[in-house]
């Protein structure tokens, strides 16, 4: 959702305009995100209906049992107060059971119907969207599914290279640090970080966006590195 967002929000350069084209993209990745986010919570929902014990509880307060004799002495708030203990299996008397029973099987009855009414509906919205979808995709079948596998491909390999650029920049700063990196095999001098070094390094550091400046990305700042340019902490040279 924050790739789609960014072809709608102020953060785009001024400079670069969105095509028809993108503008079609961006809604249709954003209708596929949201109807794989609704999965989950609908599926719940409907099992949550199938089974009816919700459902049950949720109703039998509100149930109309005005045709039972057995409720014509008593007043509109007993009478509230009965019905909402019968999902509960409270002890109730022996001229209410069959009262009971009969709710819960109506109320399970309703449940269900919702249930399987809700799985009806998702499934034509879904392959109503899915038609529509693919109708208005600009794409054939075999361009989108190239488009999705660049897609992939291109996130897959910008992970890996951010993820080697990072280490390779973070390694740096180590080198600055300490004199060497983790798994070198031949350390011939080695640095002693001085407090200054220590201080700037655990100061905690918020990740700057400027303009055309660089960020910093580590709290292993670049303090350490000008400190260390510029020859203020001495090397110790490892003997053989």
């Amino acid at each position: 959702m924050w790739t789609v967002s960014e072809h709608c929000c102020s953060c785009t350069p001024p400079h670069r305009r969105t095509s028809p084209l993108e503008r079609r993209l961006v809604c249709l990745r954003f209708f596929s995100i949201t109807g794989r986010a609704l999965v989950a919570p609908l599926s719940w929902l409907v099992v949550t209906l199938l089974t009816g014990t919700y459902y049950e509880c949720a109703a039998s307060e509100f149930a109309s049992v005005d045709h039972y004799p057995v409720f014509d002495n008593i007043s509109a708030h007993k009478r509230e107060e009965i019905l909402a203990g019968f999902p509960c299996g409270r002890s109730v008397p022996s001229a209410m059971t069959l009262v009971r029973d009969e709710l819960a099987l109506l109320h399970r009855y309703q449940s269900q119907m919702l249930g399987w009414i809700l799985i009806t509906l998702a499934t034509i919205a879904a392959l109503v969207s899915c038609c529509v979808a693919k109708c208005c995709s600009p794409f054939t079948s075999l361009q989108h599914h190239y488009w999705t596998s660049h897609f992939h491909n291109e996130r897959e390999l910008f992970r890996q290279a951010a993820e080697q650029h990072s280490r390779l920049l973070i390694m740096q700063r180590i080198k600055r640090l300490f004199g060497f990196v983790p798994g070198s095999e031949d350390v011939k001098e080695i640095r002693i970080p001085t407090h200054q070094d220590w201080r700037d390094i655990s100061a905690p550091s918020l990740l700057c966006v400027g303009g055309d400046s660089q960020g910093r990305y580590s709290f292993l700042g670049d303090r350490v590195a000008e400190d260390h340019e510029e020859g203020k902490s001495e090397g110790i040279e490892l003997q053989p």
